[in-house]
């Protein structure tokens, strides 16, 4: 314990500043952590929500067998709720508890036109490419199909969603390819909104289903390891591997955002995570502030290629592919491994060029102290061996989720703190990943309406390839369990 106490407060002594400082600074410059404020009761019953949400997420996908076009909206809207609540309209200061009645409302309007397919599945799945023959609503004399104004609205609040969390670029870029699909390949209102927000091959397409199933559950499984406290043993680690040799801040860097990025699979995670004690360490040691900063960026970037748990890519990959999951990760170690070579080797060259000297040994944790820890990465190989053999990723998932539980219990005097813990206040965690899928699911919509002819051959072997796999699912995921 004392060895991480004097690695923490070097980020005292380089006037790195509180956590208040960094939640400030991750609010200015990245659009994801700017967030609405929620301080007392009303944070404690979002907290509540967002575990429900978790739970319920859990449930949709290992017991109850759901058609996709009913699954996929309902997680959405759900989403879009949590989106509205957390994040505000623009950047600044947020008034604490307070969410203005604009969003309540679009909220509220956003969520029924996606709970209202699954709702009404039957009829509309019934009406084919004939959605505005029902649902008409009769004013004097003009009809309006509400199908059509649902779809509208949607997918308009939509866009403001990921407005708000991911940004303005690709949104830009999916604006150009639902303009081509009206000016280029002349296709009527009907006919885009159709194909764009009740089929699945646009918004509620590959992406979301992806998103829905894999990814949310390996974000949940995520947040419950480092509630365990790997991220720090995994830092503690580094520091006892190559802290002591020359340079040994930055290839600490290097080592911890490989180690943090297994479990992470997410960049800016891994920078918070690794950089607040290795950027101080680092500048200490002699480097220039631009290097370190440099260092831990391309470290922590590598997090998404890191296996196991990677970036939400690699997920699509296997989706769309028809790749098992399990290949990725064999696949990932090599080019992951040889990313993290290069840098580590770059710091190494720039350490001798400078003379740079390691952390005194004395300064270092011991590995005495370490090695009875190693508990702590029984959740991340259950999880590597379950995919392994055989199971499916929603249930190894699940099983290395209540791993996690196990191993936080360990720590008996601190084990039910953990488990609260995990339970993620900050909205960030809980659907970050699920944004970029929504622009993406749009995108892939227009490119299904209006591809070229490889394209569209290449789309078709997907689809028997997956729904081959639809077919064999449940008799080898009722096998597994």
């Amino acid at each position: 314990m004392a060895e991480n106490e004097k690695l923490n407060n070097v980020a005292v002594d380089n006037d790195v500043g509180t956590m208040e400082d960094v939640d400030a600074i991750m609010k200015k410059y990245d659009r994801e952590s700017n967030t609405r404020v929620w301080e007392g009761t009303p944070r404690k019953i979002l907290r509540v929500l967002t575990a429900l949400f978790g739970i319920f997420l859990i449930v949709m996908n290992m017991w109850i067998k759901m058609d996709e076009r009913a699954r996929r909206p309902l997680f959405l809207g759900l989403v879009i709720i949590l989106v509205f609540i957390y994040y505000p309209i623009k950047k600044g200061s947020q008034k604490v508890n307070y969410m203005p009645w604009y969003d309540i409302v679009m909220a509220a309007v956003g969520a029924f036109c996606f709970f209202f397919y699954p709702l009404n599945l039957e009829k509309i799945v019934t009406a084919g490419t004939r959605i505005q023959k029902v649902f008409v609503v009769q004013i004097g004399s003009v009809s309006i199909p509400l199908l059509i104004v649902f779809a509208i609205v949607g997918t308009l609040i939509l866009v403001e969603c990921c407005r708000r969390v991911v940004g303005m670029p690709i949104i830009c870029v999916a604006a150009v390819f639902v303009l081509y699909a009206f000016l280029g390949a002349g296709k009527d209102l009907k006919t885009v909104m159709y194909n764009l927000f009740y089929t699945t091959t646009g918004i509620l397409g590959t992406p979301i289903g992806v998103c829905s199933t894999y990814i949310a559950l390996f974000v949940i499984f995520g947040a419950f390891l480092e509630a365990t406290g790997v991220a720090n043993f995994f830092i503690d680690c580094a520091n006892a591997l190559v802290g002591w040799a020359s340079g040994g801040p930055a290839k600490v860097a290097v080592v911890s955002s490989a180690l943090c990025g297994m479990v992470s699979g997410s960049s800016v995670g891994n920078t918070v995570t690794t950089g607040s004690v290795t950027i101080p360490m680092m500048k200490k040691t002699g480097y220039p502030p631009e290097f370190a900063g440099a260092v831990e960026a391309a470290s922590s970037t590598g997090g998404q290629i890191m296996p196991p748990i990677m970036g939400a890519a690699a997920f699509l990959m296997a989706e769309m592919v028809g790749v098992p999951y399990a290949d990725i990760i064999v696949r990932a170690i090599l080019p992951a491994f040889l990313y993290f070579l290069g840098i580590f080797l770059g710091v190494h060259f720039k350490a001798k060029k400078l003379g740079l000297k390691g952390l005194p040994r004395e300064e270092l944790p011991k590995w005495k102290i370490l090695l009875p820890q190693i508990y702590l990465i029984l959740p991340l190989v259950v999880l590597v061996y379950m995919i392994m053999i055989g199971f499916t990723m929603a249930t190894a998932a699940v099983y290395a989720t209540l791993y996690c539980v196990v191993v936080a219990m360990i720590s008996r005097e601190e084990g039910k703190k953990k488990l609260v813990m995990a339970i993620p206040p900050d909205p960030a965690s809980v659907h970050d990943p699920h944004e970029p899928q929504l622009r993406a699911g749009h995108l892939h919509g227009r490119e299904r309406q209006h591809a070229l002819p490889c394209h569209r051959l290449r789309a078709a072997g997907y689809q028997l390839r997956h729904q081959q796999a639809q077919r064999q699912e449940p008799a080898h995921h009722h096998r597994r369990v």
